[in-house]
């Protein structure tokens, strides 16, 4: 009876343990869901704030549309989503904005000029058809399409959260190494048909030979910064417990 109760509790914690890991492992930008998600062609995990981008560039017209998914500081916080047309920081940044009023999300569009006058306005190029949801594990989703410089090859796109909205504004957010790291470049793949992408533009100049030597490696899905490692350690964690169980129950 007693190794019937022991094995019993192993089998439990394990059960517990592969329910924890089950949602770090799945949560990636292609498993979540969006309304009108199939009007999105490609999704990146980004590697900083929980934050996930799904997104389409039409080459045609030169319009990006966008689904910026991320969780606010706090619940009463706010999340946001720029385009900087002059550098990679923060300051001069177009951004989106989206935080929670009377059981709405809002969105507002921000020329951030300077963290010291942040300012309601337009933007320096269009937008059109934003809106905002809150989702039931607590992120806040911004949508939205805007046109972007005709023939770019690539955006400095920046995202942020915060904790807390005064007066339809959003207050400083954290300075963690995450908020710090919240930046990059949004490759624009010119695709036929207006379709985008996360690689580079394929170049109209002639492709170097392969080195016979060097086999290619198979692209995979981006990943949050950290999660292949999370992957290996519940795993392994939890292999080690079925292990443990299995040696209780045999002797």
């Amino acid at each position: 009876m007693a190794t019937f109760s022991v094995v019993a509790t192993g089998l439990g914690l394990s059960f517990f343990l592969l329910l924890l890991i089950s949602p770090a492992v799945s949560l990636t930008c292609t498993s979540q869901t969006l309304k009108n998600k199939e009007k999105f062609d490609k999704c990146l995990d980004l590697p900083a704030l929980d934050s996930y981008l799904h997104y389409s560039y039409n080459a045609t017209n030169s319009s990006l549309s966008i689904a910026f998914v991320a969780p606010p500081a706090k619940p009463q916080g706010w999340i946001a989503w720029a385009i900087n047309p002059t550098g990679q920081g923060m300051i001069g940044s177009q951004a989106l904005l989206a935080f929670k009023s009377n059981n709405k999300v809002v969105v507002k569009t921000l020329d951030i000029s300077s963290f010291s006058s942040i300012s309601e306005s337009k933007l320096s190029f269009e937008t059109w058809d934003l809106s905002g949801e809150a989702t039931s594990n607590g992120n806040l989703v911004i949508y939205g399409s805007m046109k972007v410089e005709e023939k770019a090859d690539m955006l400095n796109q920046v995202w942020q959260v915060g904790s807390e909205v005064e007066d339809g504004m959003p207050l400083k957010h954290g300075f963690q190494p995450q908020n710090m790291e919240s930046k990059g470049t949004l490759v624009l793949e010119k695709l036929a048909g207006g379709g985008g992408g996360s690689q580079p533009a394929p170049s109209s100049s002639p492709v170097p030979t392969p080195i016979p030597t060097l086999t290619p490696i198979p692209a995979e899905e981006p990943v949050k910064g950290g999660q292949s490692q999370i992957k290996s350690n519940h795993l392994a964690l939890f292999f080690g417990l079925i292990s443990f169980t299995a040696a209780v129950f045999l002797s």
